[in-house]
Protein backbone atom coordinates (compact mmCIF):
# COMPACT_ATOMS: atom_id res chain seq x y z
CA UNK A 1 0.00 0.00 0.00
CA UNK A 2 1.64 3.25 -0.82
CA UNK A 3 0.50 4.42 2.35
CA UNK A 4 1.94 2.04 4.79
CA UNK A 5 4.22 4.04 6.68
CA UNK A 6 5.74 3.86 9.94
CA UNK A 7 2.71 6.75 10.57
CA UNK A 8 -0.29 4.69 9.28
CA UNK A 9 1.54 1.61 11.17
CA UNK A 10 0.97 3.65 14.20
CA UNK A 11 -2.42 3.92 13.35
CA UNK A 12 -3.43 0.59 12.28
CA UNK A 13 -1.84 -0.75 15.77
CA UNK A 14 -3.77 1.55 17.76
CA UNK A 15 -7.33 0.72 15.95
CA UNK A 16 -6.28 -2.74 16.58
CA UNK A 17 -6.06 -3.00 19.85
CA UNK A 18 -9.72 -0.88 20.26
CA UNK A 19 -11.17 -3.60 17.94
CA UNK A 20 -9.46 -6.09 20.12
CA UNK A 21 -11.19 -4.58 23.39
CA UNK A 22 -14.70 -4.55 21.34
CA UNK A 23 -14.55 -7.61 19.39
CA UNK A 24 -14.96 -5.94 16.25
CA UNK A 25 -16.96 -6.88 13.55
CA UNK A 26 -13.79 -8.27 11.40
CA UNK A 27 -15.81 -6.89 8.18
CA UNK A 28 -16.19 -3.32 9.89
CA UNK A 29 -12.25 -3.47 11.34
CA UNK A 30 -11.36 -4.40 7.75
CA UNK A 31 -12.92 -1.28 6.24
CA UNK A 32 -11.69 0.49 8.67
CA UNK A 33 -7.89 -0.45 7.89
CA UNK A 34 -7.87 1.37 4.68
CA UNK A 35 -9.12 5.12 3.71
CA UNK A 36 -12.24 5.38 1.34
CA UNK A 37 -10.66 7.64 -1.31
CA UNK A 38 -7.39 9.72 -1.99
CA UNK A 39 -6.19 12.50 -3.88
CA UNK A 40 -2.49 13.07 -4.90
CA UNK A 41 -1.73 16.49 -6.94
CA UNK A 42 0.81 18.45 -8.04
CA UNK A 43 0.93 21.95 -7.12
CA UNK A 44 3.28 23.90 -9.37
CA UNK A 45 3.70 27.72 -8.30
CA UNK A 46 5.43 30.80 -9.83
CA UNK A 47 7.62 31.93 -7.48
CA UNK A 48 8.55 35.68 -6.59
CA UNK A 49 11.76 35.21 -9.05
CA UNK A 50 9.83 33.98 -12.20
CA UNK A 51 10.84 30.67 -11.35
CA UNK A 52 7.79 27.39 -11.40
CA UNK A 53 8.43 24.84 -8.54
CA UNK A 54 6.37 22.32 -7.81
CA UNK A 55 4.79 20.56 -5.02
CA UNK A 56 3.46 18.05 -4.07
CA UNK A 57 -0.15 17.82 -2.29
CA UNK A 58 -2.58 15.31 -0.75
CA UNK A 59 -6.37 15.05 0.36
CA UNK A 60 -7.97 12.11 2.33
CA UNK A 61 -10.75 10.94 3.65
CA UNK A 62 -10.68 7.66 5.73
CA UNK A 63 -14.46 7.03 6.40
CA UNK A 64 -17.41 9.49 6.16
CA UNK A 65 -19.95 7.57 7.58
CA UNK A 66 -21.62 9.40 10.14
CA UNK A 67 -21.07 12.75 7.85
CA UNK A 68 -19.01 14.69 5.75
CA UNK A 69 -15.35 14.55 5.58
CA UNK A 70 -13.14 17.01 8.38
CA UNK A 71 -9.87 17.54 8.75
CA UNK A 72 -7.37 19.81 8.47
CA UNK A 73 -4.49 20.65 5.91
CA UNK A 74 -0.60 20.83 6.85
CA UNK A 75 2.40 22.64 5.46
CA UNK A 76 5.14 20.87 6.61
CA UNK A 77 8.47 19.12 4.76
CA UNK A 78 7.67 15.68 6.00
CA UNK A 79 4.08 15.80 5.05
CA UNK A 80 3.64 12.38 2.80
CA UNK A 81 0.53 9.99 2.47
CA UNK A 82 1.09 7.85 4.81
CA UNK A 83 1.16 10.48 7.13
CA UNK A 84 -1.73 12.31 5.75
CA UNK A 85 -3.88 8.91 5.63
CA UNK A 86 -2.85 7.92 9.62
CA UNK A 87 -4.27 11.63 10.51
CA UNK A 88 -7.59 10.85 8.40
CA UNK A 89 -8.10 7.79 10.35
CA UNK A 90 -7.52 9.30 13.85
CA UNK A 91 -9.93 12.12 12.52
CA UNK A 92 -12.46 9.48 12.01
CA UNK A 93 -12.47 8.81 15.61
CA UNK A 94 -11.57 11.63 17.13
CA UNK A 95 -14.73 13.16 15.62
CA UNK A 96 -16.86 10.14 17.17
CA UNK A 97 -15.54 10.62 20.77
CA UNK A 98 -17.25 14.37 20.92
CA UNK A 99 -20.07 13.01 19.35
CA UNK A 100 -19.87 15.09 15.37
CA UNK A 101 -21.50 13.91 13.11
CA UNK A 102 -18.33 14.17 10.45
CA UNK A 103 -16.07 11.85 9.32
CA UNK A 104 -12.01 11.69 8.90
CA UNK A 105 -9.98 13.83 6.47
CA UNK A 106 -6.88 15.18 6.31
CA UNK A 107 -4.87 17.27 3.62
CA UNK A 108 -1.05 18.54 3.34
CA UNK A 109 1.44 19.78 1.05
CA UNK A 110 5.05 18.70 1.29
CA UNK A 111 6.96 22.37 2.12
CA UNK A 112 8.48 24.70 4.03
CA UNK A 113 6.16 27.25 4.65
CA UNK A 114 9.17 29.34 6.51
CA UNK A 115 11.22 29.92 3.10
CA UNK A 116 8.23 31.39 1.32
CA UNK A 117 6.98 35.13 0.83
CA UNK A 118 3.13 35.48 1.97
CA UNK A 119 2.29 36.05 -2.24
CA UNK A 120 4.34 32.79 -3.11
CA UNK A 121 1.90 31.00 0.06
CA UNK A 122 -1.28 33.08 -1.69
CA UNK A 123 -0.30 31.51 -4.99
CA UNK A 124 0.31 27.54 -3.83
CA UNK A 125 -2.71 28.05 -1.50
CA UNK A 126 -5.08 29.31 -4.03
CA UNK A 127 -3.15 26.50 -6.92
CA UNK A 128 -3.88 24.03 -4.49
CA UNK A 129 -7.43 25.04 -3.94
CA UNK A 130 -8.15 24.02 -7.62
CA UNK A 131 -6.59 21.05 -8.10
CA UNK A 132 -8.92 19.33 -4.73
CA UNK A 133 -12.10 21.44 -5.32
CA UNK A 134 -14.64 18.87 -6.79
CA UNK A 135 -13.02 17.06 -3.41
CA UNK A 136 -14.18 19.46 -0.70
CA UNK A 137 -17.29 20.80 -0.04
CA UNK A 138 -19.71 22.32 3.01
CA UNK A 139 -21.40 18.60 2.43
CA UNK A 140 -18.95 16.24 1.61
CA UNK A 141 -15.26 17.74 3.10
CA UNK A 142 -14.31 20.68 5.49
CA UNK A 143 -10.87 21.42 5.58
CA UNK A 144 -9.17 23.40 8.40
CA UNK A 145 -5.98 25.05 9.65
CA UNK A 146 -3.01 22.51 11.01
CA UNK A 147 0.56 23.02 11.26
CA UNK A 148 2.01 25.30 9.01
CA UNK A 149 -1.42 26.82 8.05
CA UNK A 150 -3.53 29.63 9.65
CA UNK A 151 -6.77 31.74 9.20
CA UNK A 152 -5.20 33.28 6.29
CA UNK A 153 -4.66 30.19 4.26
CA UNK A 154 -8.33 28.85 5.08
CA UNK A 155 -8.96 32.51 3.70
CA UNK A 156 -7.42 32.14 0.46
CA UNK A 157 -9.05 28.65 0.37
CA UNK A 158 -12.66 29.88 0.89
CA UNK A 159 -12.75 32.82 -1.66
CA UNK A 160 -10.53 30.19 -4.38
CA UNK A 161 -13.67 27.82 -3.89
CA UNK A 162 -15.88 30.54 -3.90
CA UNK A 163 -14.77 32.60 -6.70
CA UNK A 164 -14.89 28.64 -8.84
CA UNK A 165 -18.97 28.41 -7.19
CA UNK A 166 -19.80 31.67 -8.62
CA UNK A 167 -20.87 32.62 -4.76
CA UNK A 168 -19.84 33.22 -1.42
CA UNK A 169 -19.18 29.65 0.26
CA UNK A 170 -17.92 30.27 4.14
CA UNK A 171 -18.88 26.70 4.93
CA UNK A 172 -16.26 25.09 2.59
CA UNK A 173 -13.35 25.30 5.29
CA UNK A 174 -13.01 26.40 9.16
CA UNK A 175 -10.77 28.34 11.32
CA UNK A 176 -11.40 31.61 9.40
CA UNK A 177 -11.06 34.82 9.96
CA UNK A 178 -14.47 36.07 12.29
CA UNK A 179 -15.07 38.82 9.32
CA UNK A 180 -15.60 36.26 6.61
CA UNK A 181 -17.63 33.34 8.84
CA UNK A 182 -14.99 32.50 11.17
CA UNK A 183 -16.44 31.37 14.15
CA UNK A 184 -15.40 33.29 18.27
CA UNK A 185 -12.92 31.42 20.47
CA UNK A 186 -12.10 28.80 17.41
CA UNK A 187 -7.97 29.70 17.30
CA UNK A 188 -8.05 28.90 21.41
CA UNK A 189 -10.47 25.47 21.01
CA UNK A 190 -7.64 23.02 21.00
CA UNK A 191 -5.96 24.80 23.52
CA UNK A 192 -8.96 25.08 25.83
CA UNK A 193 -9.81 21.62 25.12
CA UNK A 194 -6.74 19.95 26.64
CA UNK A 195 -6.82 22.52 29.77
CA UNK A 196 -11.19 20.94 30.38
CA UNK A 197 -9.55 17.20 29.58
CA UNK A 198 -7.00 17.87 32.30
CA UNK A 199 -9.77 19.49 34.78
CA UNK A 200 -11.74 16.19 34.36
CA UNK A 201 -9.20 13.77 34.77
CA UNK A 202 -7.80 15.72 38.24
CA UNK A 203 -11.41 14.98 39.30
CA UNK A 204 -11.22 10.94 39.12
CA UNK A 205 -7.10 10.73 40.26
CA UNK A 206 -7.11 10.38 43.98
CA UNK A 207 -4.88 13.01 45.58
CA UNK A 208 -4.78 15.11 42.81
CA UNK A 209 -6.10 18.95 42.44
CA UNK A 210 -5.41 21.22 40.06
CA UNK A 211 -4.10 25.09 41.88
CA UNK A 212 -1.78 26.59 43.23
CA UNK A 213 1.74 24.63 43.18
CA UNK A 214 0.39 22.49 40.12
CA UNK A 215 3.05 22.45 37.93
CA UNK A 216 3.36 22.01 34.01
CA UNK A 217 5.91 21.57 30.94
CA UNK A 218 4.79 21.97 27.67
CA UNK A 219 5.90 21.00 24.66
CA UNK A 220 4.87 23.73 21.76
CA UNK A 221 3.70 27.14 22.03
CA UNK A 222 1.28 28.00 19.45
CA UNK A 223 -2.37 28.37 19.39
CA UNK A 224 -2.40 24.83 21.47
CA UNK A 225 0.39 24.96 23.86
CA UNK A 226 0.21 28.67 24.14
CA UNK A 227 -3.42 28.77 24.93
CA UNK A 228 -3.44 25.61 27.47
CA UNK A 229 -0.44 26.97 29.57
CA UNK A 230 -2.70 30.53 29.98
CA UNK A 231 -5.85 28.47 30.45
CA UNK A 232 -3.84 26.05 33.01
CA UNK A 233 -2.13 29.09 34.90
CA UNK A 234 -5.26 31.14 35.20
CA UNK A 235 -6.45 28.03 37.32
CA UNK A 236 -3.23 28.66 39.02
CA UNK A 237 -0.75 26.13 38.03
CA UNK A 238 2.58 27.37 37.63
CA UNK A 239 4.31 26.65 34.42
CA UNK A 240 8.09 25.30 34.97
CA UNK A 241 9.14 25.60 30.86
CA UNK A 242 8.28 25.32 27.40
CA UNK A 243 10.01 24.46 24.18
CA UNK A 244 9.15 25.05 20.67
CA UNK A 245 10.60 25.16 17.25
CA UNK A 246 13.17 28.03 18.55
CA UNK A 247 14.17 26.19 21.31
CA UNK A 248 13.47 25.87 25.13
CA UNK A 249 13.15 27.67 28.32
CA UNK A 250 12.99 26.97 31.90
CA UNK A 251 12.44 28.89 35.33
CA UNK A 252 11.83 26.54 38.82
CA UNK A 253 9.93 29.24 40.28
CA UNK A 254 7.59 29.80 37.02
CA UNK A 255 7.30 31.14 33.72
CA UNK A 256 5.38 34.53 33.63
CA UNK A 257 3.01 33.14 30.62
CA UNK A 258 1.66 36.64 29.18
CA UNK A 259 5.25 37.88 29.21
CA UNK A 260 5.87 34.65 27.55
CA UNK A 261 3.47 34.56 25.25
CA UNK A 262 4.43 38.58 24.25
CA UNK A 263 7.81 37.77 23.50
CA UNK A 264 6.97 35.19 21.07
CA UNK A 265 5.09 37.42 19.28
CA UNK A 266 7.93 40.04 18.73
CA UNK A 267 10.76 37.59 18.52
CA UNK A 268 8.70 34.80 16.26
CA UNK A 269 9.79 32.51 19.07
CA UNK A 270 10.62 31.74 23.01
CA UNK A 271 14.24 31.20 22.26
CA UNK A 272 15.96 34.33 24.45
CA UNK A 273 13.60 35.22 26.85
CA UNK A 274 15.18 37.06 29.44
CA UNK A 275 12.86 35.75 32.94
CA UNK A 276 14.54 31.98 32.29
CA UNK A 277 17.58 29.19 31.39
CA UNK A 278 17.65 27.46 27.54
CA UNK A 279 16.18 23.63 27.89
CA UNK A 280 16.31 21.11 25.30
CA UNK A 281 13.29 19.10 24.60
CA UNK A 282 15.14 16.23 25.25
CA UNK A 283 15.73 17.83 29.10
CA UNK A 284 11.63 19.22 29.11
CA UNK A 285 10.55 15.54 28.65
CA UNK A 286 12.69 14.54 31.73
CA UNK A 287 11.72 17.44 34.05
CA UNK A 288 9.30 16.14 37.25
CA UNK A 289 5.79 17.75 36.69
CA UNK A 290 2.83 17.31 37.46
CA UNK A 291 1.49 17.94 33.93
CA UNK A 292 2.88 17.43 31.03
CA UNK A 293 1.74 18.73 27.60
CA UNK A 294 2.92 17.77 24.03
CA UNK A 295 1.61 19.85 21.74
CA UNK A 296 4.21 19.97 18.67
CA UNK A 297 4.85 17.64 16.58
CA UNK A 298 3.80 13.81 16.63
CA UNK A 299 6.31 10.53 17.16
CA UNK A 300 8.03 12.76 20.04
CA UNK A 301 7.53 10.23 23.00
CA UNK A 302 8.96 6.61 21.84
CA UNK A 303 10.31 3.84 24.53
CA UNK A 304 13.56 6.11 25.82
CA UNK A 305 11.28 9.42 26.10
CA UNK A 306 8.47 7.12 27.75
CA UNK A 307 10.79 5.74 30.23
CA UNK A 308 11.87 9.52 31.21
CA UNK A 309 8.97 10.95 31.89
CA UNK A 310 8.29 12.39 35.73
CA UNK A 311 4.77 13.21 34.82
CA UNK A 312 1.70 12.48 36.67
CA UNK A 313 -0.82 13.20 33.85
CA UNK A 314 0.27 13.54 29.97
CA UNK A 315 -2.18 15.54 27.89
CA UNK A 316 -2.00 15.20 24.35
CA UNK A 317 -2.10 18.25 22.39
CA UNK A 318 -0.50 17.16 19.16
CA UNK A 319 -1.79 14.41 17.15
CA UNK A 320 0.44 11.38 17.42
CA UNK A 321 2.54 12.45 19.97
CA UNK A 322 3.46 8.58 21.10
CA UNK A 323 5.06 6.71 19.26
CA UNK A 324 3.43 2.46 19.25
CA UNK A 325 6.71 1.95 21.42
CA UNK A 326 6.75 4.75 23.97
CA UNK A 327 2.59 3.68 24.31
CA UNK A 328 3.36 0.35 25.22
CA UNK A 329 5.78 1.66 28.04
CA UNK A 330 3.43 4.16 28.97
CA UNK A 331 0.66 1.23 29.39
CA UNK A 332 3.17 -1.06 31.46
CA UNK A 333 4.32 2.20 34.02
CA UNK A 334 0.60 2.93 34.79
CA UNK A 335 1.89 5.67 36.92
CA UNK A 336 0.90 8.09 34.29
CA UNK A 337 -2.60 9.64 33.12
CA UNK A 338 -2.58 9.70 29.49
CA UNK A 339 -5.23 11.97 27.71
CA UNK A 340 -4.89 10.69 24.12
CA UNK A 341 -4.85 12.90 21.06
CA UNK A 342 -7.91 11.84 19.75
CA UNK A 343 -9.65 12.93 23.24
CA UNK A 344 -7.55 15.63 24.56
CA UNK A 345 -7.16 17.52 21.16
CA UNK A 346 -10.54 17.98 20.15
CA UNK A 347 -11.45 20.84 21.18
CA UNK A 348 -10.26 21.89 17.65
CA UNK A 349 -12.21 20.39 15.43
CA UNK A 350 -15.48 20.82 18.14
CA UNK A 351 -15.50 24.51 17.76
CA UNK A 352 -14.78 23.82 13.77
CA UNK A 353 -18.42 21.79 14.10
CA UNK A 354 -19.29 24.48 15.80
CA UNK A 355 -18.37 27.16 12.79
CA UNK A 356 -19.80 25.16 10.16
CA UNK A 357 -23.01 25.07 11.89
CA UNK A 358 -23.31 28.62 12.42
CA UNK A 359 -22.23 29.26 8.76
CA UNK A 360 -24.61 26.35 7.15
CA UNK A 361 -27.38 28.36 9.29
CA UNK A 362 -25.93 31.95 9.03
CA UNK A 363 -26.61 32.63 12.83
CA UNK A 364 -23.55 33.04 15.03
CA UNK A 365 -23.31 32.23 18.44
CA UNK A 366 -21.17 34.67 21.45
CA UNK A 367 -17.80 33.43 22.62
CA UNK A 368 -19.52 33.28 26.17
CA UNK A 369 -21.71 30.26 24.17
CA UNK A 370 -19.06 28.47 22.34
CA UNK A 371 -16.75 28.44 25.20
CA UNK A 372 -19.60 26.73 26.81
CA UNK A 373 -20.68 24.71 24.52
CA UNK A 374 -17.37 23.19 24.28
CA UNK A 375 -16.61 22.68 27.83
CA UNK A 376 -19.97 20.25 27.76
CA UNK A 377 -18.77 18.49 25.33
CA UNK A 378 -15.57 17.90 26.36
CA UNK A 379 -16.91 17.03 29.63
CA UNK A 380 -19.04 14.74 28.49
CA UNK A 381 -16.62 12.69 26.00
CA UNK A 382 -14.20 12.50 28.65
CA UNK A 383 -16.87 10.94 31.03
CA UNK A 384 -17.88 8.54 28.10
CA UNK A 385 -14.23 7.54 27.70
CA UNK A 386 -13.48 7.23 31.75
CA UNK A 387 -16.40 4.93 31.63
CA UNK A 388 -15.81 2.45 29.21
CA UNK A 389 -12.19 2.17 30.53
CA UNK A 390 -13.99 0.78 33.51
CA UNK A 391 -15.80 -1.25 31.23
CA UNK A 392 -13.05 -2.96 29.11
CA UNK A 393 -10.68 -2.94 31.81
CA UNK A 394 -7.89 -1.13 29.84
CA UNK A 395 -5.89 2.04 29.34
CA UNK A 396 -7.13 5.42 28.35
CA UNK A 397 -6.29 5.34 24.74
CA UNK A 398 -7.76 2.03 23.82
CA UNK A 399 -10.92 3.21 25.94
CA UNK A 400 -11.11 6.54 23.54
CA UNK A 401 -10.24 4.76 20.23
CA UNK A 402 -12.94 1.90 21.28
CA UNK A 403 -15.29 4.86 21.96
CA UNK A 404 -14.71 6.37 18.15
CA UNK A 405 -14.62 2.99 16.41
CA UNK A 406 -17.82 1.42 18.43
CA UNK A 407 -19.95 4.60 17.06
CA UNK A 408 -18.84 4.57 13.95
CA UNK A 409 -19.47 1.02 13.84
CA UNK A 410 -22.62 1.33 14.82
CA UNK A 411 -23.32 3.70 12.13
CA UNK A 412 -21.47 1.30 9.59
CA UNK A 413 -23.93 -1.91 9.91
CA UNK A 414 -26.85 1.08 10.51
CA UNK A 415 -26.15 2.02 6.89
CA UNK A 416 -25.16 -1.30 5.20
CA UNK A 417 -22.53 -2.14 2.43
CA UNK A 418 -23.90 -0.59 -0.99
CA UNK A 419 -24.49 -2.50 -3.60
Amino acid sequence: MEWDTPHYRASLSFLERAAHALDLDPNVHMRLQRPERALIVNVPVRMDDGSVRNFTGYRVHHNDTRGPAKGGIRYHMDVDFGEVASLAMLMTFKCAVVGLPLGGAKGGIRVDPRTMSRNELQRLTRRYTTEIVNFIGPQTDIPAPDMGTDEQTMSWIMDTYSAIKGYAVPGVVTGKPVSVGGSLGRAEATGRGVAYTIMEAAKVMPDFEIGEGTTVTIQGFGNVGGVAAKKLSKLGCKVLAVTDVTGGVHNPKGLDIKALMAYAKEHRGIKGFPEADAITNEELMALKTDIFVPAALGGVIGSKEAQNLKCKILAEGANGPCTPDGDKVLRERDDIFVLPDVLANAGGVTVSYFEWVQDISAFFWTAKEINSRLHTVMKKAFEEVWKLKQTLKCDMRTAAMACGVKRVSDAMKARGLFP
